[in-house]
């Protein structure tokens, strides 16, 4: 598969709605994680990524205010032992449950669907970077399978790294009244070696007019260690991320 530019991938989207990236630089030293989320509504706008230890979160700028909070505010990045689990909802816990109880990200999946927000019906996507045996990485989509909602269409990505190659999964095909889930398989796009150089590229390649938030970790492959830089957007001035 072609590789893509960031902006290749997602530049032309107004509005790809949330995000994950999985790969390997191309000097293949360290993983890449990557995660974004984006908004439309104030309610939407009005949240911001912080550091929670080793794991991310989420967190309501000052005068954020939003009636039903369960589908904006989760974990999005728990990091484990020989793991690191990413994911646009609180299914992040639910494949942290099944691993802990020696299970797969596929057994976890199992027992969930697509977020409850007809008419989108919005896929939950997960990701996941496995330090097990060696290095590898899995991407999940769970979408509707109908207009309706009745049904689920469960893939699952499974890759060996290739040096200088990500893949990328997003929520939305593009804008609109009824929001176009993701079709297809990931989009295969091009890494970088440096952290903060890779994660303004994201950045620059995201719509500003509905970007919110960016994650980015680094990860060295020999040491564990990693590299991480955060960006939002609706930042109070002057309040750390």
């Amino acid at each position: 598969m072609k590789q893509q530019s960031l902006f290749e991938a997602i530049g032309n989207n107004p509005y790809p709605g949330r995000g994950i990236i999985l790969g390997q630089t191309p000097d293949g030293t360290q993983a890449v994680l990557a995660y974004f989320i984006m908004g439309r509504s104030a309610g939407s706008r009005s949240r911001a990524f912080k550091k929670d230890g080793d794991n991310l979160a989420i967190r309501m700028l000052d005068g954020g205010k939003i009636a039903d909070t369960s589908l904006i505010f989760y974990t999005p990045l728990r990091t484990r032992a020989h793991a690191v689990v990413v994911t646009n909802g609180d299914q992040t816990d639910t494949i942290c449950a099944a691993l802990a109880e020696g299970k797969t990200v596929e057994d976890a999946l199992a027992t969930r669907t697509f977020e409850p927000d007809a008419p989108h019906f919005t896929p939950r996507i997960s990701g996941m970077l496995d330090f097990s045996d060696g290095f590898s990485y899995k991407l999940s989509i769970l979408k509707s399978g109908d207009a309706e909602g009745k049904t689920t269409l469960r893939q699952t990505f499974a890759y060996e790294p290739l040096a200088g190659t990500g893949h990328l999964i997003h929520t939305y095909a593009g804008d609109g009244d009824v929001l176009p889930s993701f079709s297809g398989e990931p989009v295969a796009v091009e890494m970088q070696n440096d952290c903060a150089a890779f994660a303004q590229a994201l950045w620059n390649a995201l719509n500003p007019e509905n970007r919110v938030s960016l994650y980015v970790r680094f990860i060295d492959l020999v040491t564990n260690r990693y590299e991480d830089r955060i960006c939002n957007q609706y930042e109070t001035q002057g309040e750390p991320a």
